[in-house]
């Protein structure tokens, strides 16, 4: 795909930053960032990902293994992954990074920026028209893109996500609005997500709303009875896909699992991993749920999980956007979610939201039996879906690219 400039044709060439990206033990990671890439790379337009990565101390180190969350464990330069290279910064991270709070944090946070756009400035020998950020993480990228935007005299652009508005913007936010305010465009993948940056003193006058995406050729209805055989599933089925964390209400899968079971005969399918797996598997054991964990899989190898699901649950604390909802209905798979974040918006009408609130964990059991007895038709939840190609959603992308190039 060619462009316009200066009244010649010009291939557009971007620097990529993201806090989401994969690596060797965890391919999927910011999967929705190489589905996008992939697009782009179709089209012939040119561009370098760079991914920050902590070099942690030893201290930091002794704390993660303590709460049992895991840190990245790369140290080569880069990993390629779906024919992307994602080439790695490497940056100091210490305790006080972690514990720090308000001004503080606010320091800390640019400081790790600067170090980060300095590295990058310093390998980068492309002259590049426009810079995408995408996350809002620490260090937050979108402040990387903007001191990097200075050195280079060239526009930056920002995709909010998810967690970087709903968790990290309160602790920061007037940096975060410095750096959303001063952008050429940015990018929120949930009006959800765009009002609450708002509520933290954002403007919105530079905003556009674009969602996450699917693969419909990857996900899309597969014979749901021959897989269930496979997977020795004999009943209805209800599934997640996801992070077993607490944003996604994992500590209480036992709990609403037990509510759905109490009504109805079912089996689980839990795909995933996680800080709280191993706490759900004991109390699933202890209460004798009949609950599949499968783990971590490939995304190739989501789809087939998904199929053998009557439901799908998504009942997140949070959620930016959620695009394991319309992977699920690609797939002929309603959803029940709660009402946090995008989850509404995304799941419209291919399922049910819940709202928060007392009794949630029985009530959206109650849910989700409910779907159970009244399905939506497979071939409608296909249908709705297809507007979220990848390739529609990176169409917007670089509409908004041209916008700003134009100024």
């Amino acid at each position: 795909m060619k462009y316009r400039k200066y009244g010649a044709d010009y291939i557009l060439k971007i620097l990529v930053i993201t806090n989401l990206f994969p690596y060797p033990e965890n391919e999927t990671r910011g999967i929705f960032i190489t589905c996008r890439l992939e697009i782009l790379k179709n089209y012939g337009i040119k561009f370098d990902v760079y991914g920050p990565i902590p070099k942690e101390s030893n201290s930091l180190k002794v704390v993660r293994k303590i709460i049992g969350r895991e840190g990245i464990n790369v140290h080569k330069p880069f990993y390629e992954f779906g024919g992307i290279r994602y080439k790695y910064v490497f940056y100091d991270k210490n305790l006080f990074h972690v514990f720090s709070k308000n001004k503080l944090k606010k320091n800390k946070e640019e400081k790790l920026s600067k170090e980060v756009a300095t590295k990058i400035y310093s390998n980068n020998n492309i002259d590049f028209d426009i810079i995408h950020a995408h996350g809002m993480y620490t260090p937050p990228v979108g402040l990387v893109a903007k001191l990097l935007s200075e050195k280079l005299n060239i526009p930056y652009v920002v995709t909010c996500h998810g967690s970087d508005i709903n968790l990290a913007m309160p602790k920061a936010a007037e940096l975060y609005n410095d750096v959303l305010e001063n952008a050429g465009k940015v990018i929120f993948v949930s009006n959800a997500l765009l009002n609450k940056a708002k509520s933290l003193g954002y403007s919105g006058s530079n905003s556009v709303v674009i969602p996450n995406g699917i693969e419909p050729d990857l996900f899309k209805p597969l014979d749901k009875e021959k897989i269930k055989r496979e997977l020795e599933l004999n009943k209805k089925v209800v599934g997640f896909v996801g992070g077993l964390k607490p944003i996604k209400r994992a500590n209480k899968f036992s709990e609403i699992f037990e509510n759905i079971s109490s009504k109805q005969e079912v089996e689980f399918l839990v795909v995933g991993d996680g800080e709280l797996r191993e706490n759900v598997e004991k109390e699933c054991k202890q209460k004798n749920l009949n609950v599949k964990f499968v783990g971590r899989v490939p995304n190739d190898e989501v789809p087939y999980y998904m199929n053998a699901m009557d439901v799908m649950i998504l009942p997140s604390r949070n959620e930016g956007f959620g695009s394991v909802i319309i992977e699920a209905q690609a797939c002929g798979v309603p959803v029940v979610g709660s009402s946090n974040g995008g989850i509404p918006e995304v799941i419209g009408d291919g399922g049910i939201v819940v709202e928060e609130g007392e009794d949630f964990e029985k009530r959206f059991a109650e849910a989700v039996v409910e779907m159970l007895k009244n399905p939506i038709e497979r071939g409608y939840l296909r249908e709705r879906t297809l507007g979220f190609s990848w390739e529609n959603i990176v169409k917007r992308e670089v509409a908004v690219y041209e916008e700003v190039l134009k100024r």
